[in-house]
């Protein structure tokens, strides 16, 4: 998270009336709240990230929003209808699960064709872009954007894309360049350890089929880099490993274990 940029939510807590105190716009941060004027209307970029500002609307802020990547507005419309939806007086509400997630047991399915790896209880109607992945997966088309077809679970197609049958072009990459790690940096370099053609053109990876060998994946402590080469590393009986495994417990306890049950 140290490497994350953190302007957009800095400036809008500084529109608010805290105090920010960071020598990079980076954590860490010192943030005073004294004179923050709660329930007002601020103004925060989801340009980087969609994340501030559902923050901001969590906390009862107002928030108007610059820029307008589809996958982040979709974010932004369930945060609005899980706030018109709560139960604030006590009820039942159901979270959606992460489909971003979801993706490497569907990657691993479609590896996998005669195991039986079935995804329980998949939400019939989502928000979240990352539902489309098993069926884009099926169609798996030759161009994907980061932008318009796949959030995270993009790196998923990445990882897969040498076991297709002709070439995928993944596009519009440029925000995986500002998460964890440098992902595009990390899926070439990872991906290319364990023999795989990968071209990198501006903000698009270009991924040729052919065959993949043993390697050491170095995962730069990023959960989604470790689980998506986890998915390799299931199928592989274990000629690709990775070397920081426990990092996916950010967002995925006990994903591990799950994977364990994955076999070729």
């Amino acid at each position: 998270m140290h490497e994350r940029p953190q302007r957009a939510l800095f400036d809008a807590l500084r529109q608010l009336g805290c105090r920010v105190d960071s020598p990079n716009d980076k954590f860490p941060a010192l943030i005073s709240t004294a004179g923050a004027q709660h329930g007002a209307s601020v103004r925060v970029s989801i340009a980087e990230s969609s994340q501030f500002a559902s923050g901001l609307m969590l906390a009862g802020y107002r928030v108007v929003v610059d820029g307008g990547d589809p996958e982040e507005q979709a974010y932004l419309r369930m945060t609005s209808e899980m706030i018109r939806d709560f139960p604030v007086q006590g009820g039942r509400y159901v979270v959606e699960p992460d489909a971003s997630s979801a993706s490497y047991f569907w990657g691993a399915a479609w590896l996998l064709p005669d195991c039986r790896i079935r995804i329980a209880n998949w939400m019939e109607r989502s928000l979240q872009i990352d539902a489309r992945f098993p069926q884009l997966l099926r169609q798996f088309p030759s161009r994907l954007s980061r932008q318009t077809d796949l959030g995270d679970s993009i790196m998923t197609a990445i990882v897969l894309a040498p076991f297709a049958t002709e070439p995928k072009q993944f596009v519009d990459l440029g925000r995986l360049r500002v998460q964890e790690c440098e992902r595009v940096y990390a899926l070439k370099t990872e991906l290319l350890k364990c023999g795989a053609n990968v071209v990198e053109s501006g903000d698009a990876l270009t991924v040729y089929p052919g065959a993949l060998h043993g390697a050491t994946i170095h995962t730069y402590g990023d959960h989604r880099i470790a689980m998506a080469f986890g998915v390799l590393s299931a199928v592989s009986g274990g000629a690709i490993t990775v070397d920081d495994p426990e990092c996916a417990i950010v967002s995925f306890p006990g994903f591990w274990e799950l994977l364990s049950h994955v076999t070729r």
